[in-house]
């Protein structure tokens, strides 16, 4: 009955209102600023063959992590995404690390992305300060996903479309000045060894995020058919994107033009067509949708698992109130907002790319030991897409994984201090305040059973 009076208000549920069309859009969408930013840092690190040749191992993870973590979704179709599958298969203080993790990367993706956004909008109207633009659009899609999961999920549809139209332009306007030998320009690989593990953060970039679709389970028509469409569609996308962007950049320029810029795409064409030309201003102004998808739809992410970790206990209640009106939890949308502004307003936008690929790595592990744990502890769970060959699929995303998480621990010392110092904080939460109320196993899974 404590709980019940608790938990009053979550009356106000969730809207289910989404079809495959808006997870591969969430899912894409989530991502494609990758291809327009960020990624390009990974040249200075390996070269372009380099970066190609770190993008392997991360390609081989994500494209069975992928399938593993289909898995969960479909079986445990809830908002807390990650944070419920590690707390069903490994107690609740695995749930809340991991929805921790999660938080991590959802929380210091968005404030790198708004500062590019900044970056694009202050390159085409200078009288613009890029800090002024970026707490703008912050707040701007904070509000768009206020209005409702529909409203945002269409408006994430479109703005994924224009970005992927951004792309086919440069891809297009690219393909005819491509040059093999600037690819594989001496040095090939100028760092050698060091060089590959360095740009794996980056490789990691054209990819980060994509697992956040899994927030928006609860507001599925049909989860349990609709998001292995949604997801496995999106990864596709994601891999052809990737192999096209990085090849066709590296092809047209020198890549150390455009190794430490933010805006890799339209400053690579700018070297063919000029700067003042009317595709370097197309792509660059098309750029900004790329951004935006990418902004609104981690918002969307981080807004889920506040609300469904505070739901479950682990945060403060006030965070799962739900609009009566738009059916969206408003309080989860503003506060985590509020603390990415507070890391745009320092600029640190490398750092904050660095942390937020720690968290996802993190968020990635301890999902795929969730996966084991269930296969094992609940071998009867209603899985309506089942990977097959599990534990090899698994096994071989886990060690990926852990190569990927020793790259960012060794070559990112600096950034690993931060995240210390962040777990550290979340981990005395939880264990001064967090684990007091948290909701029967029984009862937060309750939601399932009208699915």
């Amino acid at each position: 009955m404590a709980s019940e009076k608790n938990t009053g208000h979550q009356e106000v549920k969730l809207e289910r209102s989404l079809k495959p069309i808006h997870l591969w859009a969430l899912a894409v969408g989530l991502v494609i600023s990758g291809n327009y930013f960020g990624w390009s840092y990974g040249f200075g690190a390996g070269g372009p063959i380099g970066l190609a040749i770190s993008t392997i191992p991360v390609i081989i993870f994500y494209a069975t992590f992928i399938f593993c973590y289909s898995e969960l979704a479909t079986a445990i179709p809830h908002a807390g995404g990650p944070s419920a599958y590690a707390r069903r298969a490994l107690g609740p203080f695995w749930g809340y690390m991991n929805g921790v993790s999660c938080l991590v990367e959802f929380m210091f993706a968005p404030p790198a992305i708004a500062l590019a956004v900044g970056g694009y909008i202050h390159n085409m109207v200078p009288a613009v300060p890029t800090l002024v633009a970026a707490v703008a659009a912050f707040l701007i899609f904070i509000f768009i996903n206020f209005l409702g999961m529909k409203t945002s999920a269409a408006f994430e549809l479109a703005v994924t479309v224009i970005a992927l139209v951004g792309l086919a332009i440069f891809w297009a306007a690219a393909a005819p000045h491509f040059s093999w030998a600037l690819v594989v320009q001496e040095p090939v690989l100028p760092n050698g060894f060091e060089g590959i593990m360095a740009a794996i953060p980056f490789a990691i970039w054209f990819y980060l995020a994509i697992e956040g679709g899994a927030m928006a389970a609860e507001e599925m028509l049909n989860p349990q058919k609709d998001i292995p469409k949604g997801f496995l569609s999106g990864m596709a996308t994601l891999v052809v994107m990737m192999c096209f962007t990085l090849f066709l950049t590296a092809g047209i320029t020198d890549y150390n033009l455009v190794s430490a810029v933010d805006y890799p795409l339209p400053a690579a064409l700018a070297q063919v067509f000029g700067e003042k030309s009317v595709i370097v201003l197309l792509v660059n102004f098309i750029g900004l949708f790329g951004l935006i998808a990418s902004l609104h739809g981690i918002i969307v992410g981080y807004s889920r698992q506040t609300y469904a970790m505070a739901r479950t206990g682990y945060l403060p209640k006030f965070l799962a109130q739900v609009n009566e009106k738009h059916h969206t939890p408003h309080w989860a949308l503003l506060v985590p907002g509020l603390v990415g502004i507070a890391f745009v307003l320092t600029g640190l936008t490398s750092m904050v790319i660095t942390i937020s690929v720690f968290g996802a790595v993190a968020l990635y592990l301890i999902s795929l030991v969730s996966f084991f744990v269930l296969r094992k502890k609940e071998p009867d769970l209603k899985r309506p897409f089942k990977v097959s060959h599990g534990y090899l699929i698994g096994g071989l995303s886990f060690v990926m994984g852990l190569f990927c998480l020793y790259s960012v621990i060794v070559y990112n010392t600096t950034a690993i201090i931060w995240v210390i110092l962040i777990y550290a904080i979340a981990i005395a939460w939880y264990a001064i305040e967090g684990r007091k109320d948290i909701r029967p196993f029984e009862e937060e899974f309750g939601v399932l059973d009208e699915l």
